[in-house]
């Protein structure tokens, strides 16, 4: 019996290769018609290419709504105030320039690395090209996306000479210290340090840059104001809070008055209830 129970452990820790997975083929036709790539390399790379139910497992994991108080203390804490700090003091000559050049304030640039991976500490355990691979071709409800990311990881790598096999990221794929898709990596990273390497996998400067310029490519424009304080009326019905209206939507349907003069100031928002606990 232990002899048996040990060979079914060995059999279910050997990783299961993607190569088999429908779809892979063709995509390696197109990837070879349309950006004139090596087939036989292809072929090689998607034979180590690892299929991860693990992987599937976190993407279908239900987002788990939290109150704000909670939520908060998850990102605002004494370790993460500390290492914001930190690296701020020592990336603040490239923070103060992005502020600069986009007009993102640093302490955003600053929040969102440390949300995003504990300013470059976290920035995942999964194999990239096992993670795309495995949503590309096991993951129908979103299989088209996850497809032209690879395709876009696929080039990444070739214009970044990346190996394909030792680079990680999240389960969805997202990369580096800022966590950018393939898509996303391609479009507004930057050499923000002037290197000659467009690397936010490992340069700080780089995701710097790289996050205001996604900002400012998104529509982020400069001295405008991203939340005002509200009342809401007892009795008020708000419905789904994370329903996008028109601020006129908000004071006539449900109830909410302004602190100041909204007109002109704020475009449609949510409702957000950032109750803290007393």
């Amino acid at each position: 019996m232990r002899l048996i129970s040990l060979f079914f452990l060995l059999l279910s820790s050997q990783p299961v290769f993607a190569a088999n997975l429908p779809g892979i083929p063709q995509f390696i036709d197109e990837m070879v018609e349309r950006h004139h790539f090596k087939r036989a390399d292809l072929e090689r790379v998607f034979r180590r290419a690892e299929q991860r139910p693990d992987v599937i497992e976190a993407i279908e994991k239900p987002a788990t709504l939290k109150p704000w108080a909670e939520y908060r203390a998850n990102f605002v804490n004494p370790q993460r105030i500390k290492d914001g700090l930190k690296f701020w003091k020592k990336n603040e000559t490239y923070l103060n320039r992005a502020q600069r050049q986009f007009g993102v304030p640093a302490e955003y640039i600053v929040a969102i690395i440390g949300v995003e991976t504990m300013y470059g500490k976290q920035t995942g355990r999964f194999r990239t090209l096992d993670a795309l691979t495995t949503l590309a071709f096991d993951y129908p409800s979103r299989a088209p996306y996850f497809r032209s990311e690879l395709e876009q990881y696929l080039l990444l790598a070739s214009e970044q000479d990346f190996n394909l096999l030792s680079v990680n990221s999240s389960y969805a794929g997202a990369l580096g210290i800022p966590q950018f898709m393939p898509s996303n990596y391609r479009k507004y990273a930057l050499d923000y340090n002037g290197n000659g390497h467009t690397d936010i996998l490992h340069e700080p400067a780089d995701a710097i840059g790289s996050v205001a310029n996604y900002f400012k490519n998104y529509g982020w424009r400069s001295d405008e104001p991203v939340a005002t304080q509200v009342h809401v009326a007892e009795g008020s019905n708000l419905g789904d809070l994370m329903v996008v209206r028109p601020v006129m939507g908000w004071t006539t349907d449900a109830g909410v008055s302004f602190e100041k003069d909204p007109q002109g100031i704020l475009p449609p928002a949510w409702l957000l209830d950032l109750t803290l606990e007393n």
